[in-house]
C-alpha cells in the first residue's frame, strides 16, 4: 500500500514542493516505527532541544559533582559555608584569559567575608534545581489526576473540581507563595517545593480535563468500557498513555516556571533562607553589590537564565516530536508570496 505524500497548502491553494519533499521523506523513515520512537527519533532531530539537554545535563554535572551531593563529596576544593581569606581586592574573580584560560582558586570571587562564589551558586544551582523538579512531578501528578476525573465522570464532579481549579487561578500565585513561604520558609527546600506543588497545579489540570473529555468519545475508550474494564482501568491504562503528549510538554514548561517562582520568592526573602542558599537567595543577598561588586550578581543570574531556557527549549523540541504539525505552519514570506 501506497503512502499519500501530504501537502501543506499555501494561501491560494498552492502546496510547498519543498515542504512535501520533506514530509515524504520523514513518512518513508518512520514506516514501521512505534510511536515512541518516532518521538524520540523527531526529538532527537531537533537541534535547539538536544543543544538544551546537553547545556542542562552538563549544569546538573557540574552542581552535583563540584561540592558533592550530601555525604558524597565533591572534586571542588571550598566548600560554601568556609570563610576564606581574600584573595584579590574586594573579592573579584580570580579567572585570567591573559595567554590562555587560567581560573585561580576563586574563579567566580569571593563575597565580603570570603565564601568562595563558585561554590555559593553550585549550591544555589543544587537547591533550585531539586525545587523545580519536586515542583515538576508533584504538580503534574496532582494536575493529571484533578484533570482525569472531571474530564471523565464530567457531572458534578467535573464542576466541583473545575470551580476549586479556578479558585486557585484567580489567587495571584505569588501572593499563594509568599505566604507558603512564609509558613515553611526557612524549611528544606524539598518542604518548600511541596507546598509549592500544591498551587501549581492549575494548567495541568485544565489542560488534562480537556483531553480526557475528547478522548472519553473515541472507540477504544467504549470498547474497554464494554468489556468490563473498571473506570480506573480506563482512565489510567488506556487514555493517559493518549495524553501523554500534553503532559509530557505541559510538566516541562511547568517546571521552568516552577524554577522562576522559587527564585522570585527567595528574591523577596520568602522562599529559602540563610544558612542554606538558592540561586534566587544570592541574588537577594548581593543585590545592593550590583554596582561595586557585579560578580556577585551575574554568576546566580546566569544560572537562573540557563536553567530557564534550557527547560523551555527541551519543551519545544518536546511539543515538536509529539505534534509535528507545529513545524508546518508556513511563514509569513512564504504566505506573501502565496
Amino acid at each position: 500500500m501506497s503512502t499519500p505524500t501530504p501537502t501543506n497548502p499555501q494561501p491560494g491553494g498552492h502546496a510547498d514542493p519543498a515542504e512535501n519533499v520533506e514530509n515524504a521523506i520523514e513518512l518513508k523513515e518512520v514506516e514501521g516505527l512505534s510511536q515512541g520512537r518516532i518521538v524520540l527519533r523527531r526529538f532527537l532531530r531537533h537541534r535547539g532541544a538536544m543543544t538544551a539537554a546537553v547545556v542542562l545535563t552538563g549544569i546538573v554535572l557540574l552542581a552535583t559533582t563540584s561540592i558533592g551531593w550530601g555525604p558524597i563529596p565533591g572534586w571542588w576544593q571550598f566548600n560554601y559555608r568556609e570563610n576564606l581569606p581574600i584573595v584579590n581586592a574586594g573579592g573579584a574573580p580570580t579567572m585570567s584569559f591573559d595567554g590562555g584560560i587560567s581560573i585561580g582558586d576563586h574563579p567566580f570571587g569571593q563575597d565580603n567575608i570570603g565564601k568562595d562564589v563558585f561554590a555559593l551558586v553550585m549550591r544555589g544551582t543544587q537547591q533550585s534545581l531539586l525545587v523545580m523538579t519536586i515542583i515538576g512531578l508533584v504538580a503534574s501528578t496532582i494536575g493529571i489526576v484533578m484533570g482525569a476525573l472531571a474530564g471523565y465522570f464530567r457531572g458534578r464532579l467535573d464542576n466541583l473540581l473545575m470551580r476549586f481549579t479556578d479558585m486557585i487561578i484567580t489567587i495571584p500565585i505569588i501572593m499563594i507563595g509568599a505566604i507558603l513561604g512564609v509558613l515553611v520558609g526557612g524549611a528544606s527546600p524539598i518542604t518548600l517545593a511541596l507546598a509549592l506543588s500544591f498551587v501549581t497545579w492549575t494548567s495541568m489540570a485544565r489542560l488534562v480535563r480537556g483531553e480526557f473529555l475528547s478522548l472519553r468519545e473515541r472507540e477504544f475508550v467504549d470498547a474497554a468500557r464494554v468489556a468490563g474494564a473498571s473506570s480506573g482501568r480506563i482512565m489510567f491504562k488506556h487514555m493517559l498513555p493518549n495524553a501523554v503528549g500534553v503532559i509530557i510538554v505541559n510538566a516541562t514548561l511547568l517546571m521552568a516556571s516552577a524554577i522562576l517562582l522559587e527564585t522570585a520568592l527567595s528574591y523577596l526573602g520568602f522562599g529559602i533562607t540563610s544558612p542554606d542558599v538558592s540561586l534566587g537567595n544570592l541574588i537577594n543577598q548581593y543585590q545592593t553589590a550590583f554596582a561595586t561588586r557585579p560578580w556577585l550578581f551575574w554568576w546566580p543570574g546566569l544560572f537562573i537564565v540557563l536553567i530557564a531556557l534550557c527547560v523551555n527549549f527541551i519543551g519545544d523540541g518536546l511539543r515538536d516530536a509529539f505534534d509535528p504539525r507545529q513545524r508546518k505552519i508556513p511563514s509569513q514570506r512564504k504566505m506573501a508570496k502565496g
